[in-house]
């Protein structure tokens, strides 16, 4: 008997880790809805549905002018969720904003559809009315699904955005299930259940709704600036491995008119994925305290490869905007 007992635990113990392990807890945990009293709930009535959509927010201070943020909850999570960088943008005393965007990825309704679309869209109108805001400063973040979102929101959003800051991004539906399906995490299913089917994904919905398969508008955001960060461990360490950001890239700049001379090349992928470094890549060159294994840049395009797993660097994110005011 107590022997069984003993098994059953370390089998049990073995399944959390296997969980944790998988399901990116720090990046993609939708527990957790504790915000600072200056942060304020909104419900706006979305102009795509009519259906009632709620918002996180901080309004800056003053009648200055000054940036807004947009920053896009994870796959498994809600407007509620904690994020890193809300205070930062608070004590900047920047306009913030954090949206629902029909709620965790699981549905039809989410997970880039044009209700999800709509409902960014509505979010920024509402700031824009409401807030003291800098329209020369608006700027998009998001890390993991956040990250999927953003750059759903660069390429279908249409409103004045300067800058997306892209982490760790999902950018293919399809490639994503089977690379979830083999690691058995829950992501699988979710994919199955936003295709609207019972046991098994449709895949051409999938592609409809990722980035790495949508048409690129010539002149939507050609003149925004999109930074696309991704940890080299991830994948082994993470739910997302680095293709989904290299292949968005390279497919990207080859629609605004890059020669194929500037992708990274099928054996640069292949050597990042099984070294999880890059000897090749002798420039000394670090962002916040983690060094760039990879660091590609066309036009106002950039990729960069950082020794990390699936995470941000949030003081990283928010100090790019502040370079770039």
């Amino acid at each position: 008997m107590r022997k069984a007992l003993i098994l059953c635990f370390l089998f049990l113990y073995a399944a959390l880790l296997s969980l944790i392990a998988q399901d990116d807890p720090l990046w993609d945990n939708p527990a957790g809805n504790s915000w600072a009293a200056n942060f304020k709930t909104n419900i706006l009535i979305s102009s795509k549905d009519s259906s009632l959509q709620n918002m996180i927010f901080f309004e800056a201070e003053g009648d200055k002018p000054q940036p807004l943020i947009i920053s896009l909850h994870t796959w498994s999570a809600n407007y509620t969720q904690n994020d890193p960088i809300a205070e930062r943008v608070a004590n900047l005393n920047w306009n913030y904003i954090h949206p629902d965007f029909r709620g965790a990825a699981n549905t039809p309704q989410s997970c880039g559809s044009k209700f999800v679309i709509s409902d960014i869209e509505d979010a920024i109108d509402f700031a824009l009315k409401n807030f003291p805001v800098d329209k020369d400063e608006i700027h998009i973040i998001g890390v993991s699904g956040g990250a999927y979102t953003a750059l759903v929101s660069y390429l279908k959003v249409n409103r004045p955005v300067k800058s997306f800051s892209v982490w760790v991004p999902i950018s293919d539906l399809e490639s994503w299930y089977w690379e979830s399906w083999g690691r058995e995490n829950k992501y699988a299913y979710d994919l199955i259940k936003i295709s609207g089917s019972a046991d098994s994904p449709d895949f051409s919905d999938l592609r409809a709704r990722s980035p790495m398969y949508m048409d690129v508008c010539p002149i939507l955001h050609k003149d925004s600036r999109l930074s696309i960060y991704t940890g080299i461990h991830d994948g082994y360490e993470g739910s997302v491995p680095i293709t989904h950001s290299i292949n968005f890239y390279n497919r990207l700049i080859l629609k605004r008119g890059a020669n194929r001379k500037k992708i990274v090349g099928e054996k640069e992928i292949i050597s990042l994925l099984t070294k999880r470094c890059n000897p090749e890549f002798d420039k000394e060159i670090n962002i916040g305290d983690r060094k760039v294994h990879l660091l590609k840049t066309y036009k106002n395009i950039t990729l960069t490869v950082f020794e990390g797993v699936h995470e941000m660097l949030p003081d990283v994110a928010i100090q790019s905007i502040i370079n770039e005011k």
